[in-house]
């Protein structure tokens, strides 16, 4: 609970939640044209659909580390190179204090199966000419992976 004095003067008190900072990655495929996925079930929604790998940040980790640990914890797959800052957004501002980070990553290698079965969906690589179809279709879940994605087109369109 916070109180809060808008610009009128009037005060209330307001609900807020305070989470912890959020990182996905866009792992792209050597080329470019393929992004890493997950295809998850959410129990909180009940919904099923593909998502950026990501998650919390452990401790004192930085965030790059947290994108190329969550993505090869969830995928099997480790980001090769250095990863660079896409985006920084607070996704439900009015309520939730909740930073969020996409990194991207322009190469991965396979080292095996992933190892979060907490996280566990199916990997697979998609491309990202069929993004916006899939956002606009609901197939792709949660509103990170969906800035993530849509910040990554803007700066390189598909055809």
């Amino acid at each position: 609970m916070v109180d809060v004095e808008p610009p009128d003067g009037s005060r209330f008190e307001h609900h807020v939640v305070r989470l912890q900072r959020v990182i996905l990655a866009v792992a792209l495929r050597a080329g470019g044209s393929e992004v890493l996925m997950l295809r998850r079930h959410r129990f909180v929604t009940d919904q099923v659909g593909w998502e950026l790998p990501g998650g919390i940040v452990d401790g004192n980790e930085d965030s790059v580390t947290t994108a190329a640990r969550e993505t090869e914890e969830e995928t099997g797959y480790r980001p090769v190179g250095a990863g660079r800052k896409l985006v920084e957004f607070q996704p439900m501002i009015g309520m939730v204090d909740t930073p969020h980070e996409v990194w991207v990553f322009d190469q991965v290698v396979n080292v095996g199966e992933p190892t979060d079965a907490v996280e566990a969906g199916t990997v697979g690589w998609i491309p990202l000419s069929d993004v916006v179809r899939m956002i606009d279709s609901g197939e792709v879940l949660g509103g990170g992976s969906v800035t993530g994605l849509l910040r990554y087109l803007v700066d390189h369109p598909q055809d």
